[in-house]
């Protein structure tokens, strides 16, 4: 699944457009690496995204097969690492 995907449908940000905007401003970096909005993401992947005064760290835990889950199994796609 495409990061800019992911990142909306598991609730880390609101819309996709978000996620877009933080990938197109190299916030969003994926096994440490930048991130383009195309790059799939795959259980085991460590997703870090670079707010202005905190970095938080997901793994993926699980791909979601529907475009939006509900707030309440964010824990079943995504582990906060950091």
């Amino acid at each position: 699944m495409r990061i800019d995907k992911f990142l909306n449908s598991v609730n880390i940000t609101k819309r996709r457009s978000v996620a877009q905007d933080m990938i197109s401003n190299n916030v969003v970096l994926v096994n440490d690496v930048v991130a383009k909005a195309s790059k799939n993401v795959e259980v085991g992947s460590v997703v870090t995204i670079n707010y202005l005064e905190v970095v938080r760290k997901y793994e993926v835990l699980k791909i979601p097969t529907t475009k939006s889950t509900p707030k309440s199994l964010q824990d079943e796609y995504v582990k906060e690492v950091s």
